[in-house]
């Protein structure tokens, strides 16, 4: 189990309310978003902090893994400058104080925070610059403490339900884009089929992608009937050249397919297989094991 805080003063009543968490990939203008990689990080049965105007308002229990998901609809023109793709976390068991709570600064928090990291200071002042952190275990207890034996007994008491269906968002809008392509009058009818198949990992995209490689880079499986090609830079998020790149894609089983697109496994430049640390190891060796002994 980890400890999480998290910076709610624009989005918390729409985070609460519909029990997630939820940071853009990058900022609107194209940087980097460094709390992206802390959210991808968030594991079933961590603590998570909500702080909202100096005060820690209310703890919650992550339910699931990361997902990519678009911006949600709720926040409307909050928080204007972050980009419209995200990640977003499934955050149950939130309890919310009612009464407001010791206030939080830097003289309460410091002692346990790295005296040299002006990103831990920046945390206990509540700077919106920050949204989504570590916390070390003994900070943890000492948030808990100062917010009493209610908030002690919660984080002494996590429990976590089954996990959760992560791809409802995603479906949803990939479906959404389909829609957009197929009303586009403007591509031919042709283009259309091309980009939609694209999406599936068939069709002209595929045609391309076999040009450069010709198996599965996990399983070695080299049937075509049996690949599907996956885009590198994800087809949702990718126009409509790239879409079609043969050159932004990848030969993989249907399922080394989903762990790909899901961000559950990457690989580098050298194709050296990158895991997730919140890959879930167990189901990941039983694919392996299964896969070598088909090859």
């Amino acid at each position: 189990m980890r400890y999480w805080w998290v910076n709610q003063n624009q989005t918390h009543r729409q985070e609460q309310a519909g029990g997630y968490l939820w940071s853009p990939k990058r900022n609107a203008n194209g940087a980097k978003n460094p709390f992206y990689e802390s959210m991808r990080e968030v594991s079933p049965g961590d603590v998570v902090f909500a702080f909202v105007d100096t005060v820690i308002a209310a703890i919650g229990v992550a339910q699931s893994y990361c997902w990519e998901s678009p911006k949600p609809i709720e926040f409307g023109t909050t928080g204007e400058y972050w980009e419209g793709v995200g990640g977003k976390s499934a955050s149950g068991s939130h309890h919310s104080f009612t009464e407001c709570g010791r206030k939080i600064t830097w003289g309460c928090c410091g002692p346990f925070c790295p005296r040299s990291t002006q990103r831990s200071r920046r945390m206990a002042t509540a700077i919106q610059g920050i949204y989504l952190t570590e916390l070390a275990p003994p900070l943890a207890e000492t948030l808990a403490g100062l917010r009493g034996a209610e908030a002690q007994a919660l984080i002494g008491s996590v429990s976590v339900g089954a996990l959760m269906q992560t791809n409802d968002d995603l479906d949803y809008w990939e479906h959404k884009i389909e829609a957009e392509i197929e009303r586009n009058t403007v591509l031919p009818p042709t283009d259309r089929i091309d980009i939609i198949r694209a999406r599936r990992g068939q069709g002209l995209f595929k045609q391309r992608v076999m040009q450069i490689e010709q198996r599965c880079r996990i399983t070695g499986v080299t049937n075509p009937v049996h690949l599907i090609a996956s885009h590198c830079k994800p087809w949702r998020d990718s126009d409509k050249a790239e879409r079609l790149n043969g050159e932004n894609g990848l030969l993989l089983t249907p399922s080394i397919d989903h762990l790909f697109d899901r961000g559950f496994i990457g690989f580098e430049d050298s194709g050296k297989l990158i895991v997730s640390p919140v890959a879930h190891r167990p189901s990941l060796k039983r694919d392996g094991h299964r896969h070598q002994r088909n090859r």
